[in-house]
């Protein structure tokens, strides 16, 4: 009997603290304890996998039915309230987010129960919902970093502590910090868990975002080429290499990753036939369509494009999704110099809910400004300017700032060419000057992968347009420095080169363009103007 209660006891200290398992279902290794009954302990996990990868609505399933499974596992609330927050680098959650993540949060408290950890990761997650009303998302996400690296410290053992720690600083970053304070002392807390936990989603996937700045992208290309075999199953982890294969001029691995990604999260939607489309699918189809017209491949990019404009619905009414819907076709014709195209650009779908993204729309009217402009069609491209001017008054009055700043450059930018078509040179010089040092000045958003035409290139553009080879070919050099192996960024050095008497170096250039479009399925003028300088 004295045998069967120490027998009993042991099982019962065991329920309470349960130690994580190993996934084995593509969505690698998470191991955090919890106090939840095993049943509920194993569905959480899962979750907290799904978690860390950003597949969010699977997660917030996952952790509801832990709930249900165990009533008492109040961490499985805390999860609920993380997924809410969205991509917590993407911006701050929607208004359904705030919602749900609050009432999650109080779920999670009235559970009751627990150990003191889960009840400090809870207390947490509240920092970022309580006064969503009064404080502004910034100070609060500040607030919640606060409360991470608290937590961290008082737990150091639990290395899941350090992991979100590491997220949250990521989260709270200053976008014009270019000594990438937050991002490197990030890196540095996930380093050490990589070397520990080589099969955790989230420390690969957080590695990635710690990285993705042009000076630092090299050391993230460890994390990059593992993440896709960490988690396979989830769309976002077959979508997240591609930031590092981007910043280092690797297209056709990031065209590859995001393939299947897209693959993936439209078989996780279920429906391809009614014009319905993922949102996760259309930020995949972003980086690709990016690649595409790195590499020359046109007639891949025209039919991404043809199936992208097709949408009539997104899954998720989400900004990322909107962002991909105005990008992809805006890419296709500025990357391609087709400057009519561009500035016939429309709304796609028109009913999408655009003022709800005026940051996605404000890319249309840039596009549009740009490609009339380019056309000499000043009125047409003075429309495009004012509608810019109007969104980002609209996202400077909800202190949107960063993406405010975005349109501000663009608005620059239009005017610049604007000026140009109007023979008012210098302005013009001055104006598209300004929109390069701004846009120096930032750093690009998580969910694009790159500037929809970089200002710094338009300027080269501008000065050779001007005979103005030699500073011409010093602003495409500084360009192609951070925007690693582009097509056009070569091919104005390349022309600048030639313009300037430096025919080495033109020489050097026009190669480069060659080698990158060796798998080009189109003609582009700018690769036979290649052959014909090489004498191929």
């Amino acid at each position: 009997m004295k045998l069967m209660k120490l027998i009993l006891v042991a099982l019962v200290a065991v329920a309470l603290v349960v130690p994580a398992l190993a996934q084995t279902d593509k969505l690698g290794a998470v191991n955090f304890q919890t106090s939840c009954k095993p049943p509920g302990h194993t569905l959480f996990i899962k979750a907290v996998s799904m978690l860390h990868s950003f597949w969010l609505d699977a997660a917030v399933k996952g952790f509801n039915e832990a709930a249900q499974e165990d009533p008492a596992c109040a961490i499985a609330h805390w999860g609920s309230a993380v997924a809410w927050l969205g991509n917590p680098l993407a911006g701050p959650p929607s208004p359904r987010g705030l919602a749900e993540g609050t009432a999650a949060v109080q779920r999670a408290k009235a559970a009751g129960g627990g150990t003191q950890r889960e009840r400090d990761y809870i207390a947490a997650i509240e920092t970022l919902y309580k006064d969503a009303d009064k404080i502004d998302h910034r100070t609060r996400a500040q607030a919640y970093a606060k409360a991470m690296e608290q937590l961290a410290e008082r737990y150091p053992d639990d290395r899941e502590a350090s992991i979100f720690y590491a997220l949250a600083l990521n989260m709270t970053l200053n976008p014009n910090d270019k000594t990438y304070a937050n991002q490197l002392k990030a890196a540095g807390i996930l380093e050490k868990a990589f070397a520990a936990e080589p099969n955790h989603p989230g420390v690969a996937h957080y590695l990635i975002h710690s990285y993705d700045f042009p000076p630092i992208a090299d050391k993230g290309l460890p994390a990059a080429r593992r993440y896709a075999s960490i988690a396979p199953a989830a769309p976002h982890a077959l979508h997240m290499p591609s930031h590092i294969f981007t910043r280092v001029g690797a297209w056709q691995d990031s065209i590859d990753t995001n393939r299947n990604s897209a693959r993936a999260a439209l078989e996780a939607l279920r429906d391809n036939t009614t014009g319905l489309r993922s949102y996760e699918a259309l930020h995949a189809y972003d980086y690709m369509m990016y690649g595409f017209m790195q590499l020359a491949k046109d007639r891949d990019a025209k039919n991404l494009v043809e199936e992208v404009l097709a949408t009539k619905k997104l899954n998720v009414d989400h900004f990322v999704g909107a962002y991909a819907m105005a990008s992809i076709p805006a890419r296709y014709s500025l990357e391609r110099r087709q400057w009519a195209e561009a500035g016939r650009l429309t709304l796609t779908p028109p009913d999408l809910g655009w003022d709800k993204f005026p940051q996605a729309e404000s890319i249309t009217w840039f596009a549009r400004g740009i490609g009339a402009a380019r056309s000499g069609d000043a009125a047409e491209a003075t429309k495009s300017l004012e509608r810019i001017d109007t969104l980002r008054a609209a996202l400077t009055l909800a202190k949107n700032n960063y993406w405010a700043e975005q349109s501000e450059i663009q608005r620059l930018a239009v005017a610049g060419w604007i000026a140009r078509a109007q023979n008012r040179n210098e302005e013009a010089v001055n104006l598209l000057r300004q929109a390069a040092d701004r846009e120096a000045a930032t750093e690009k958003h998580p969910v694009t992968p790159g500037a929809l035409f970089p200002s710094r290139e338009m300027l080269g553009d501008l000065l050779l347009d001007l005979g103005r080879a030699s500073e011409a070919l010093a602003e495409f050099e500084r360009s192609n420095k951070s925007e690693r192996n582009r097509f056009l960024g070569l091919y104005g050095a390349a022309r600048a080169s030639q313009q300037a008497g430096d025919q080495a170096k033109a020489r050097e250039y026009y190669t480069q363009l060659l080698t990158l479009t060796q798998t080009a399925d189109g003609e582009r003028p700018e690769i036979k103007q290649a052959r014909a300088f090489l004498g191929r």
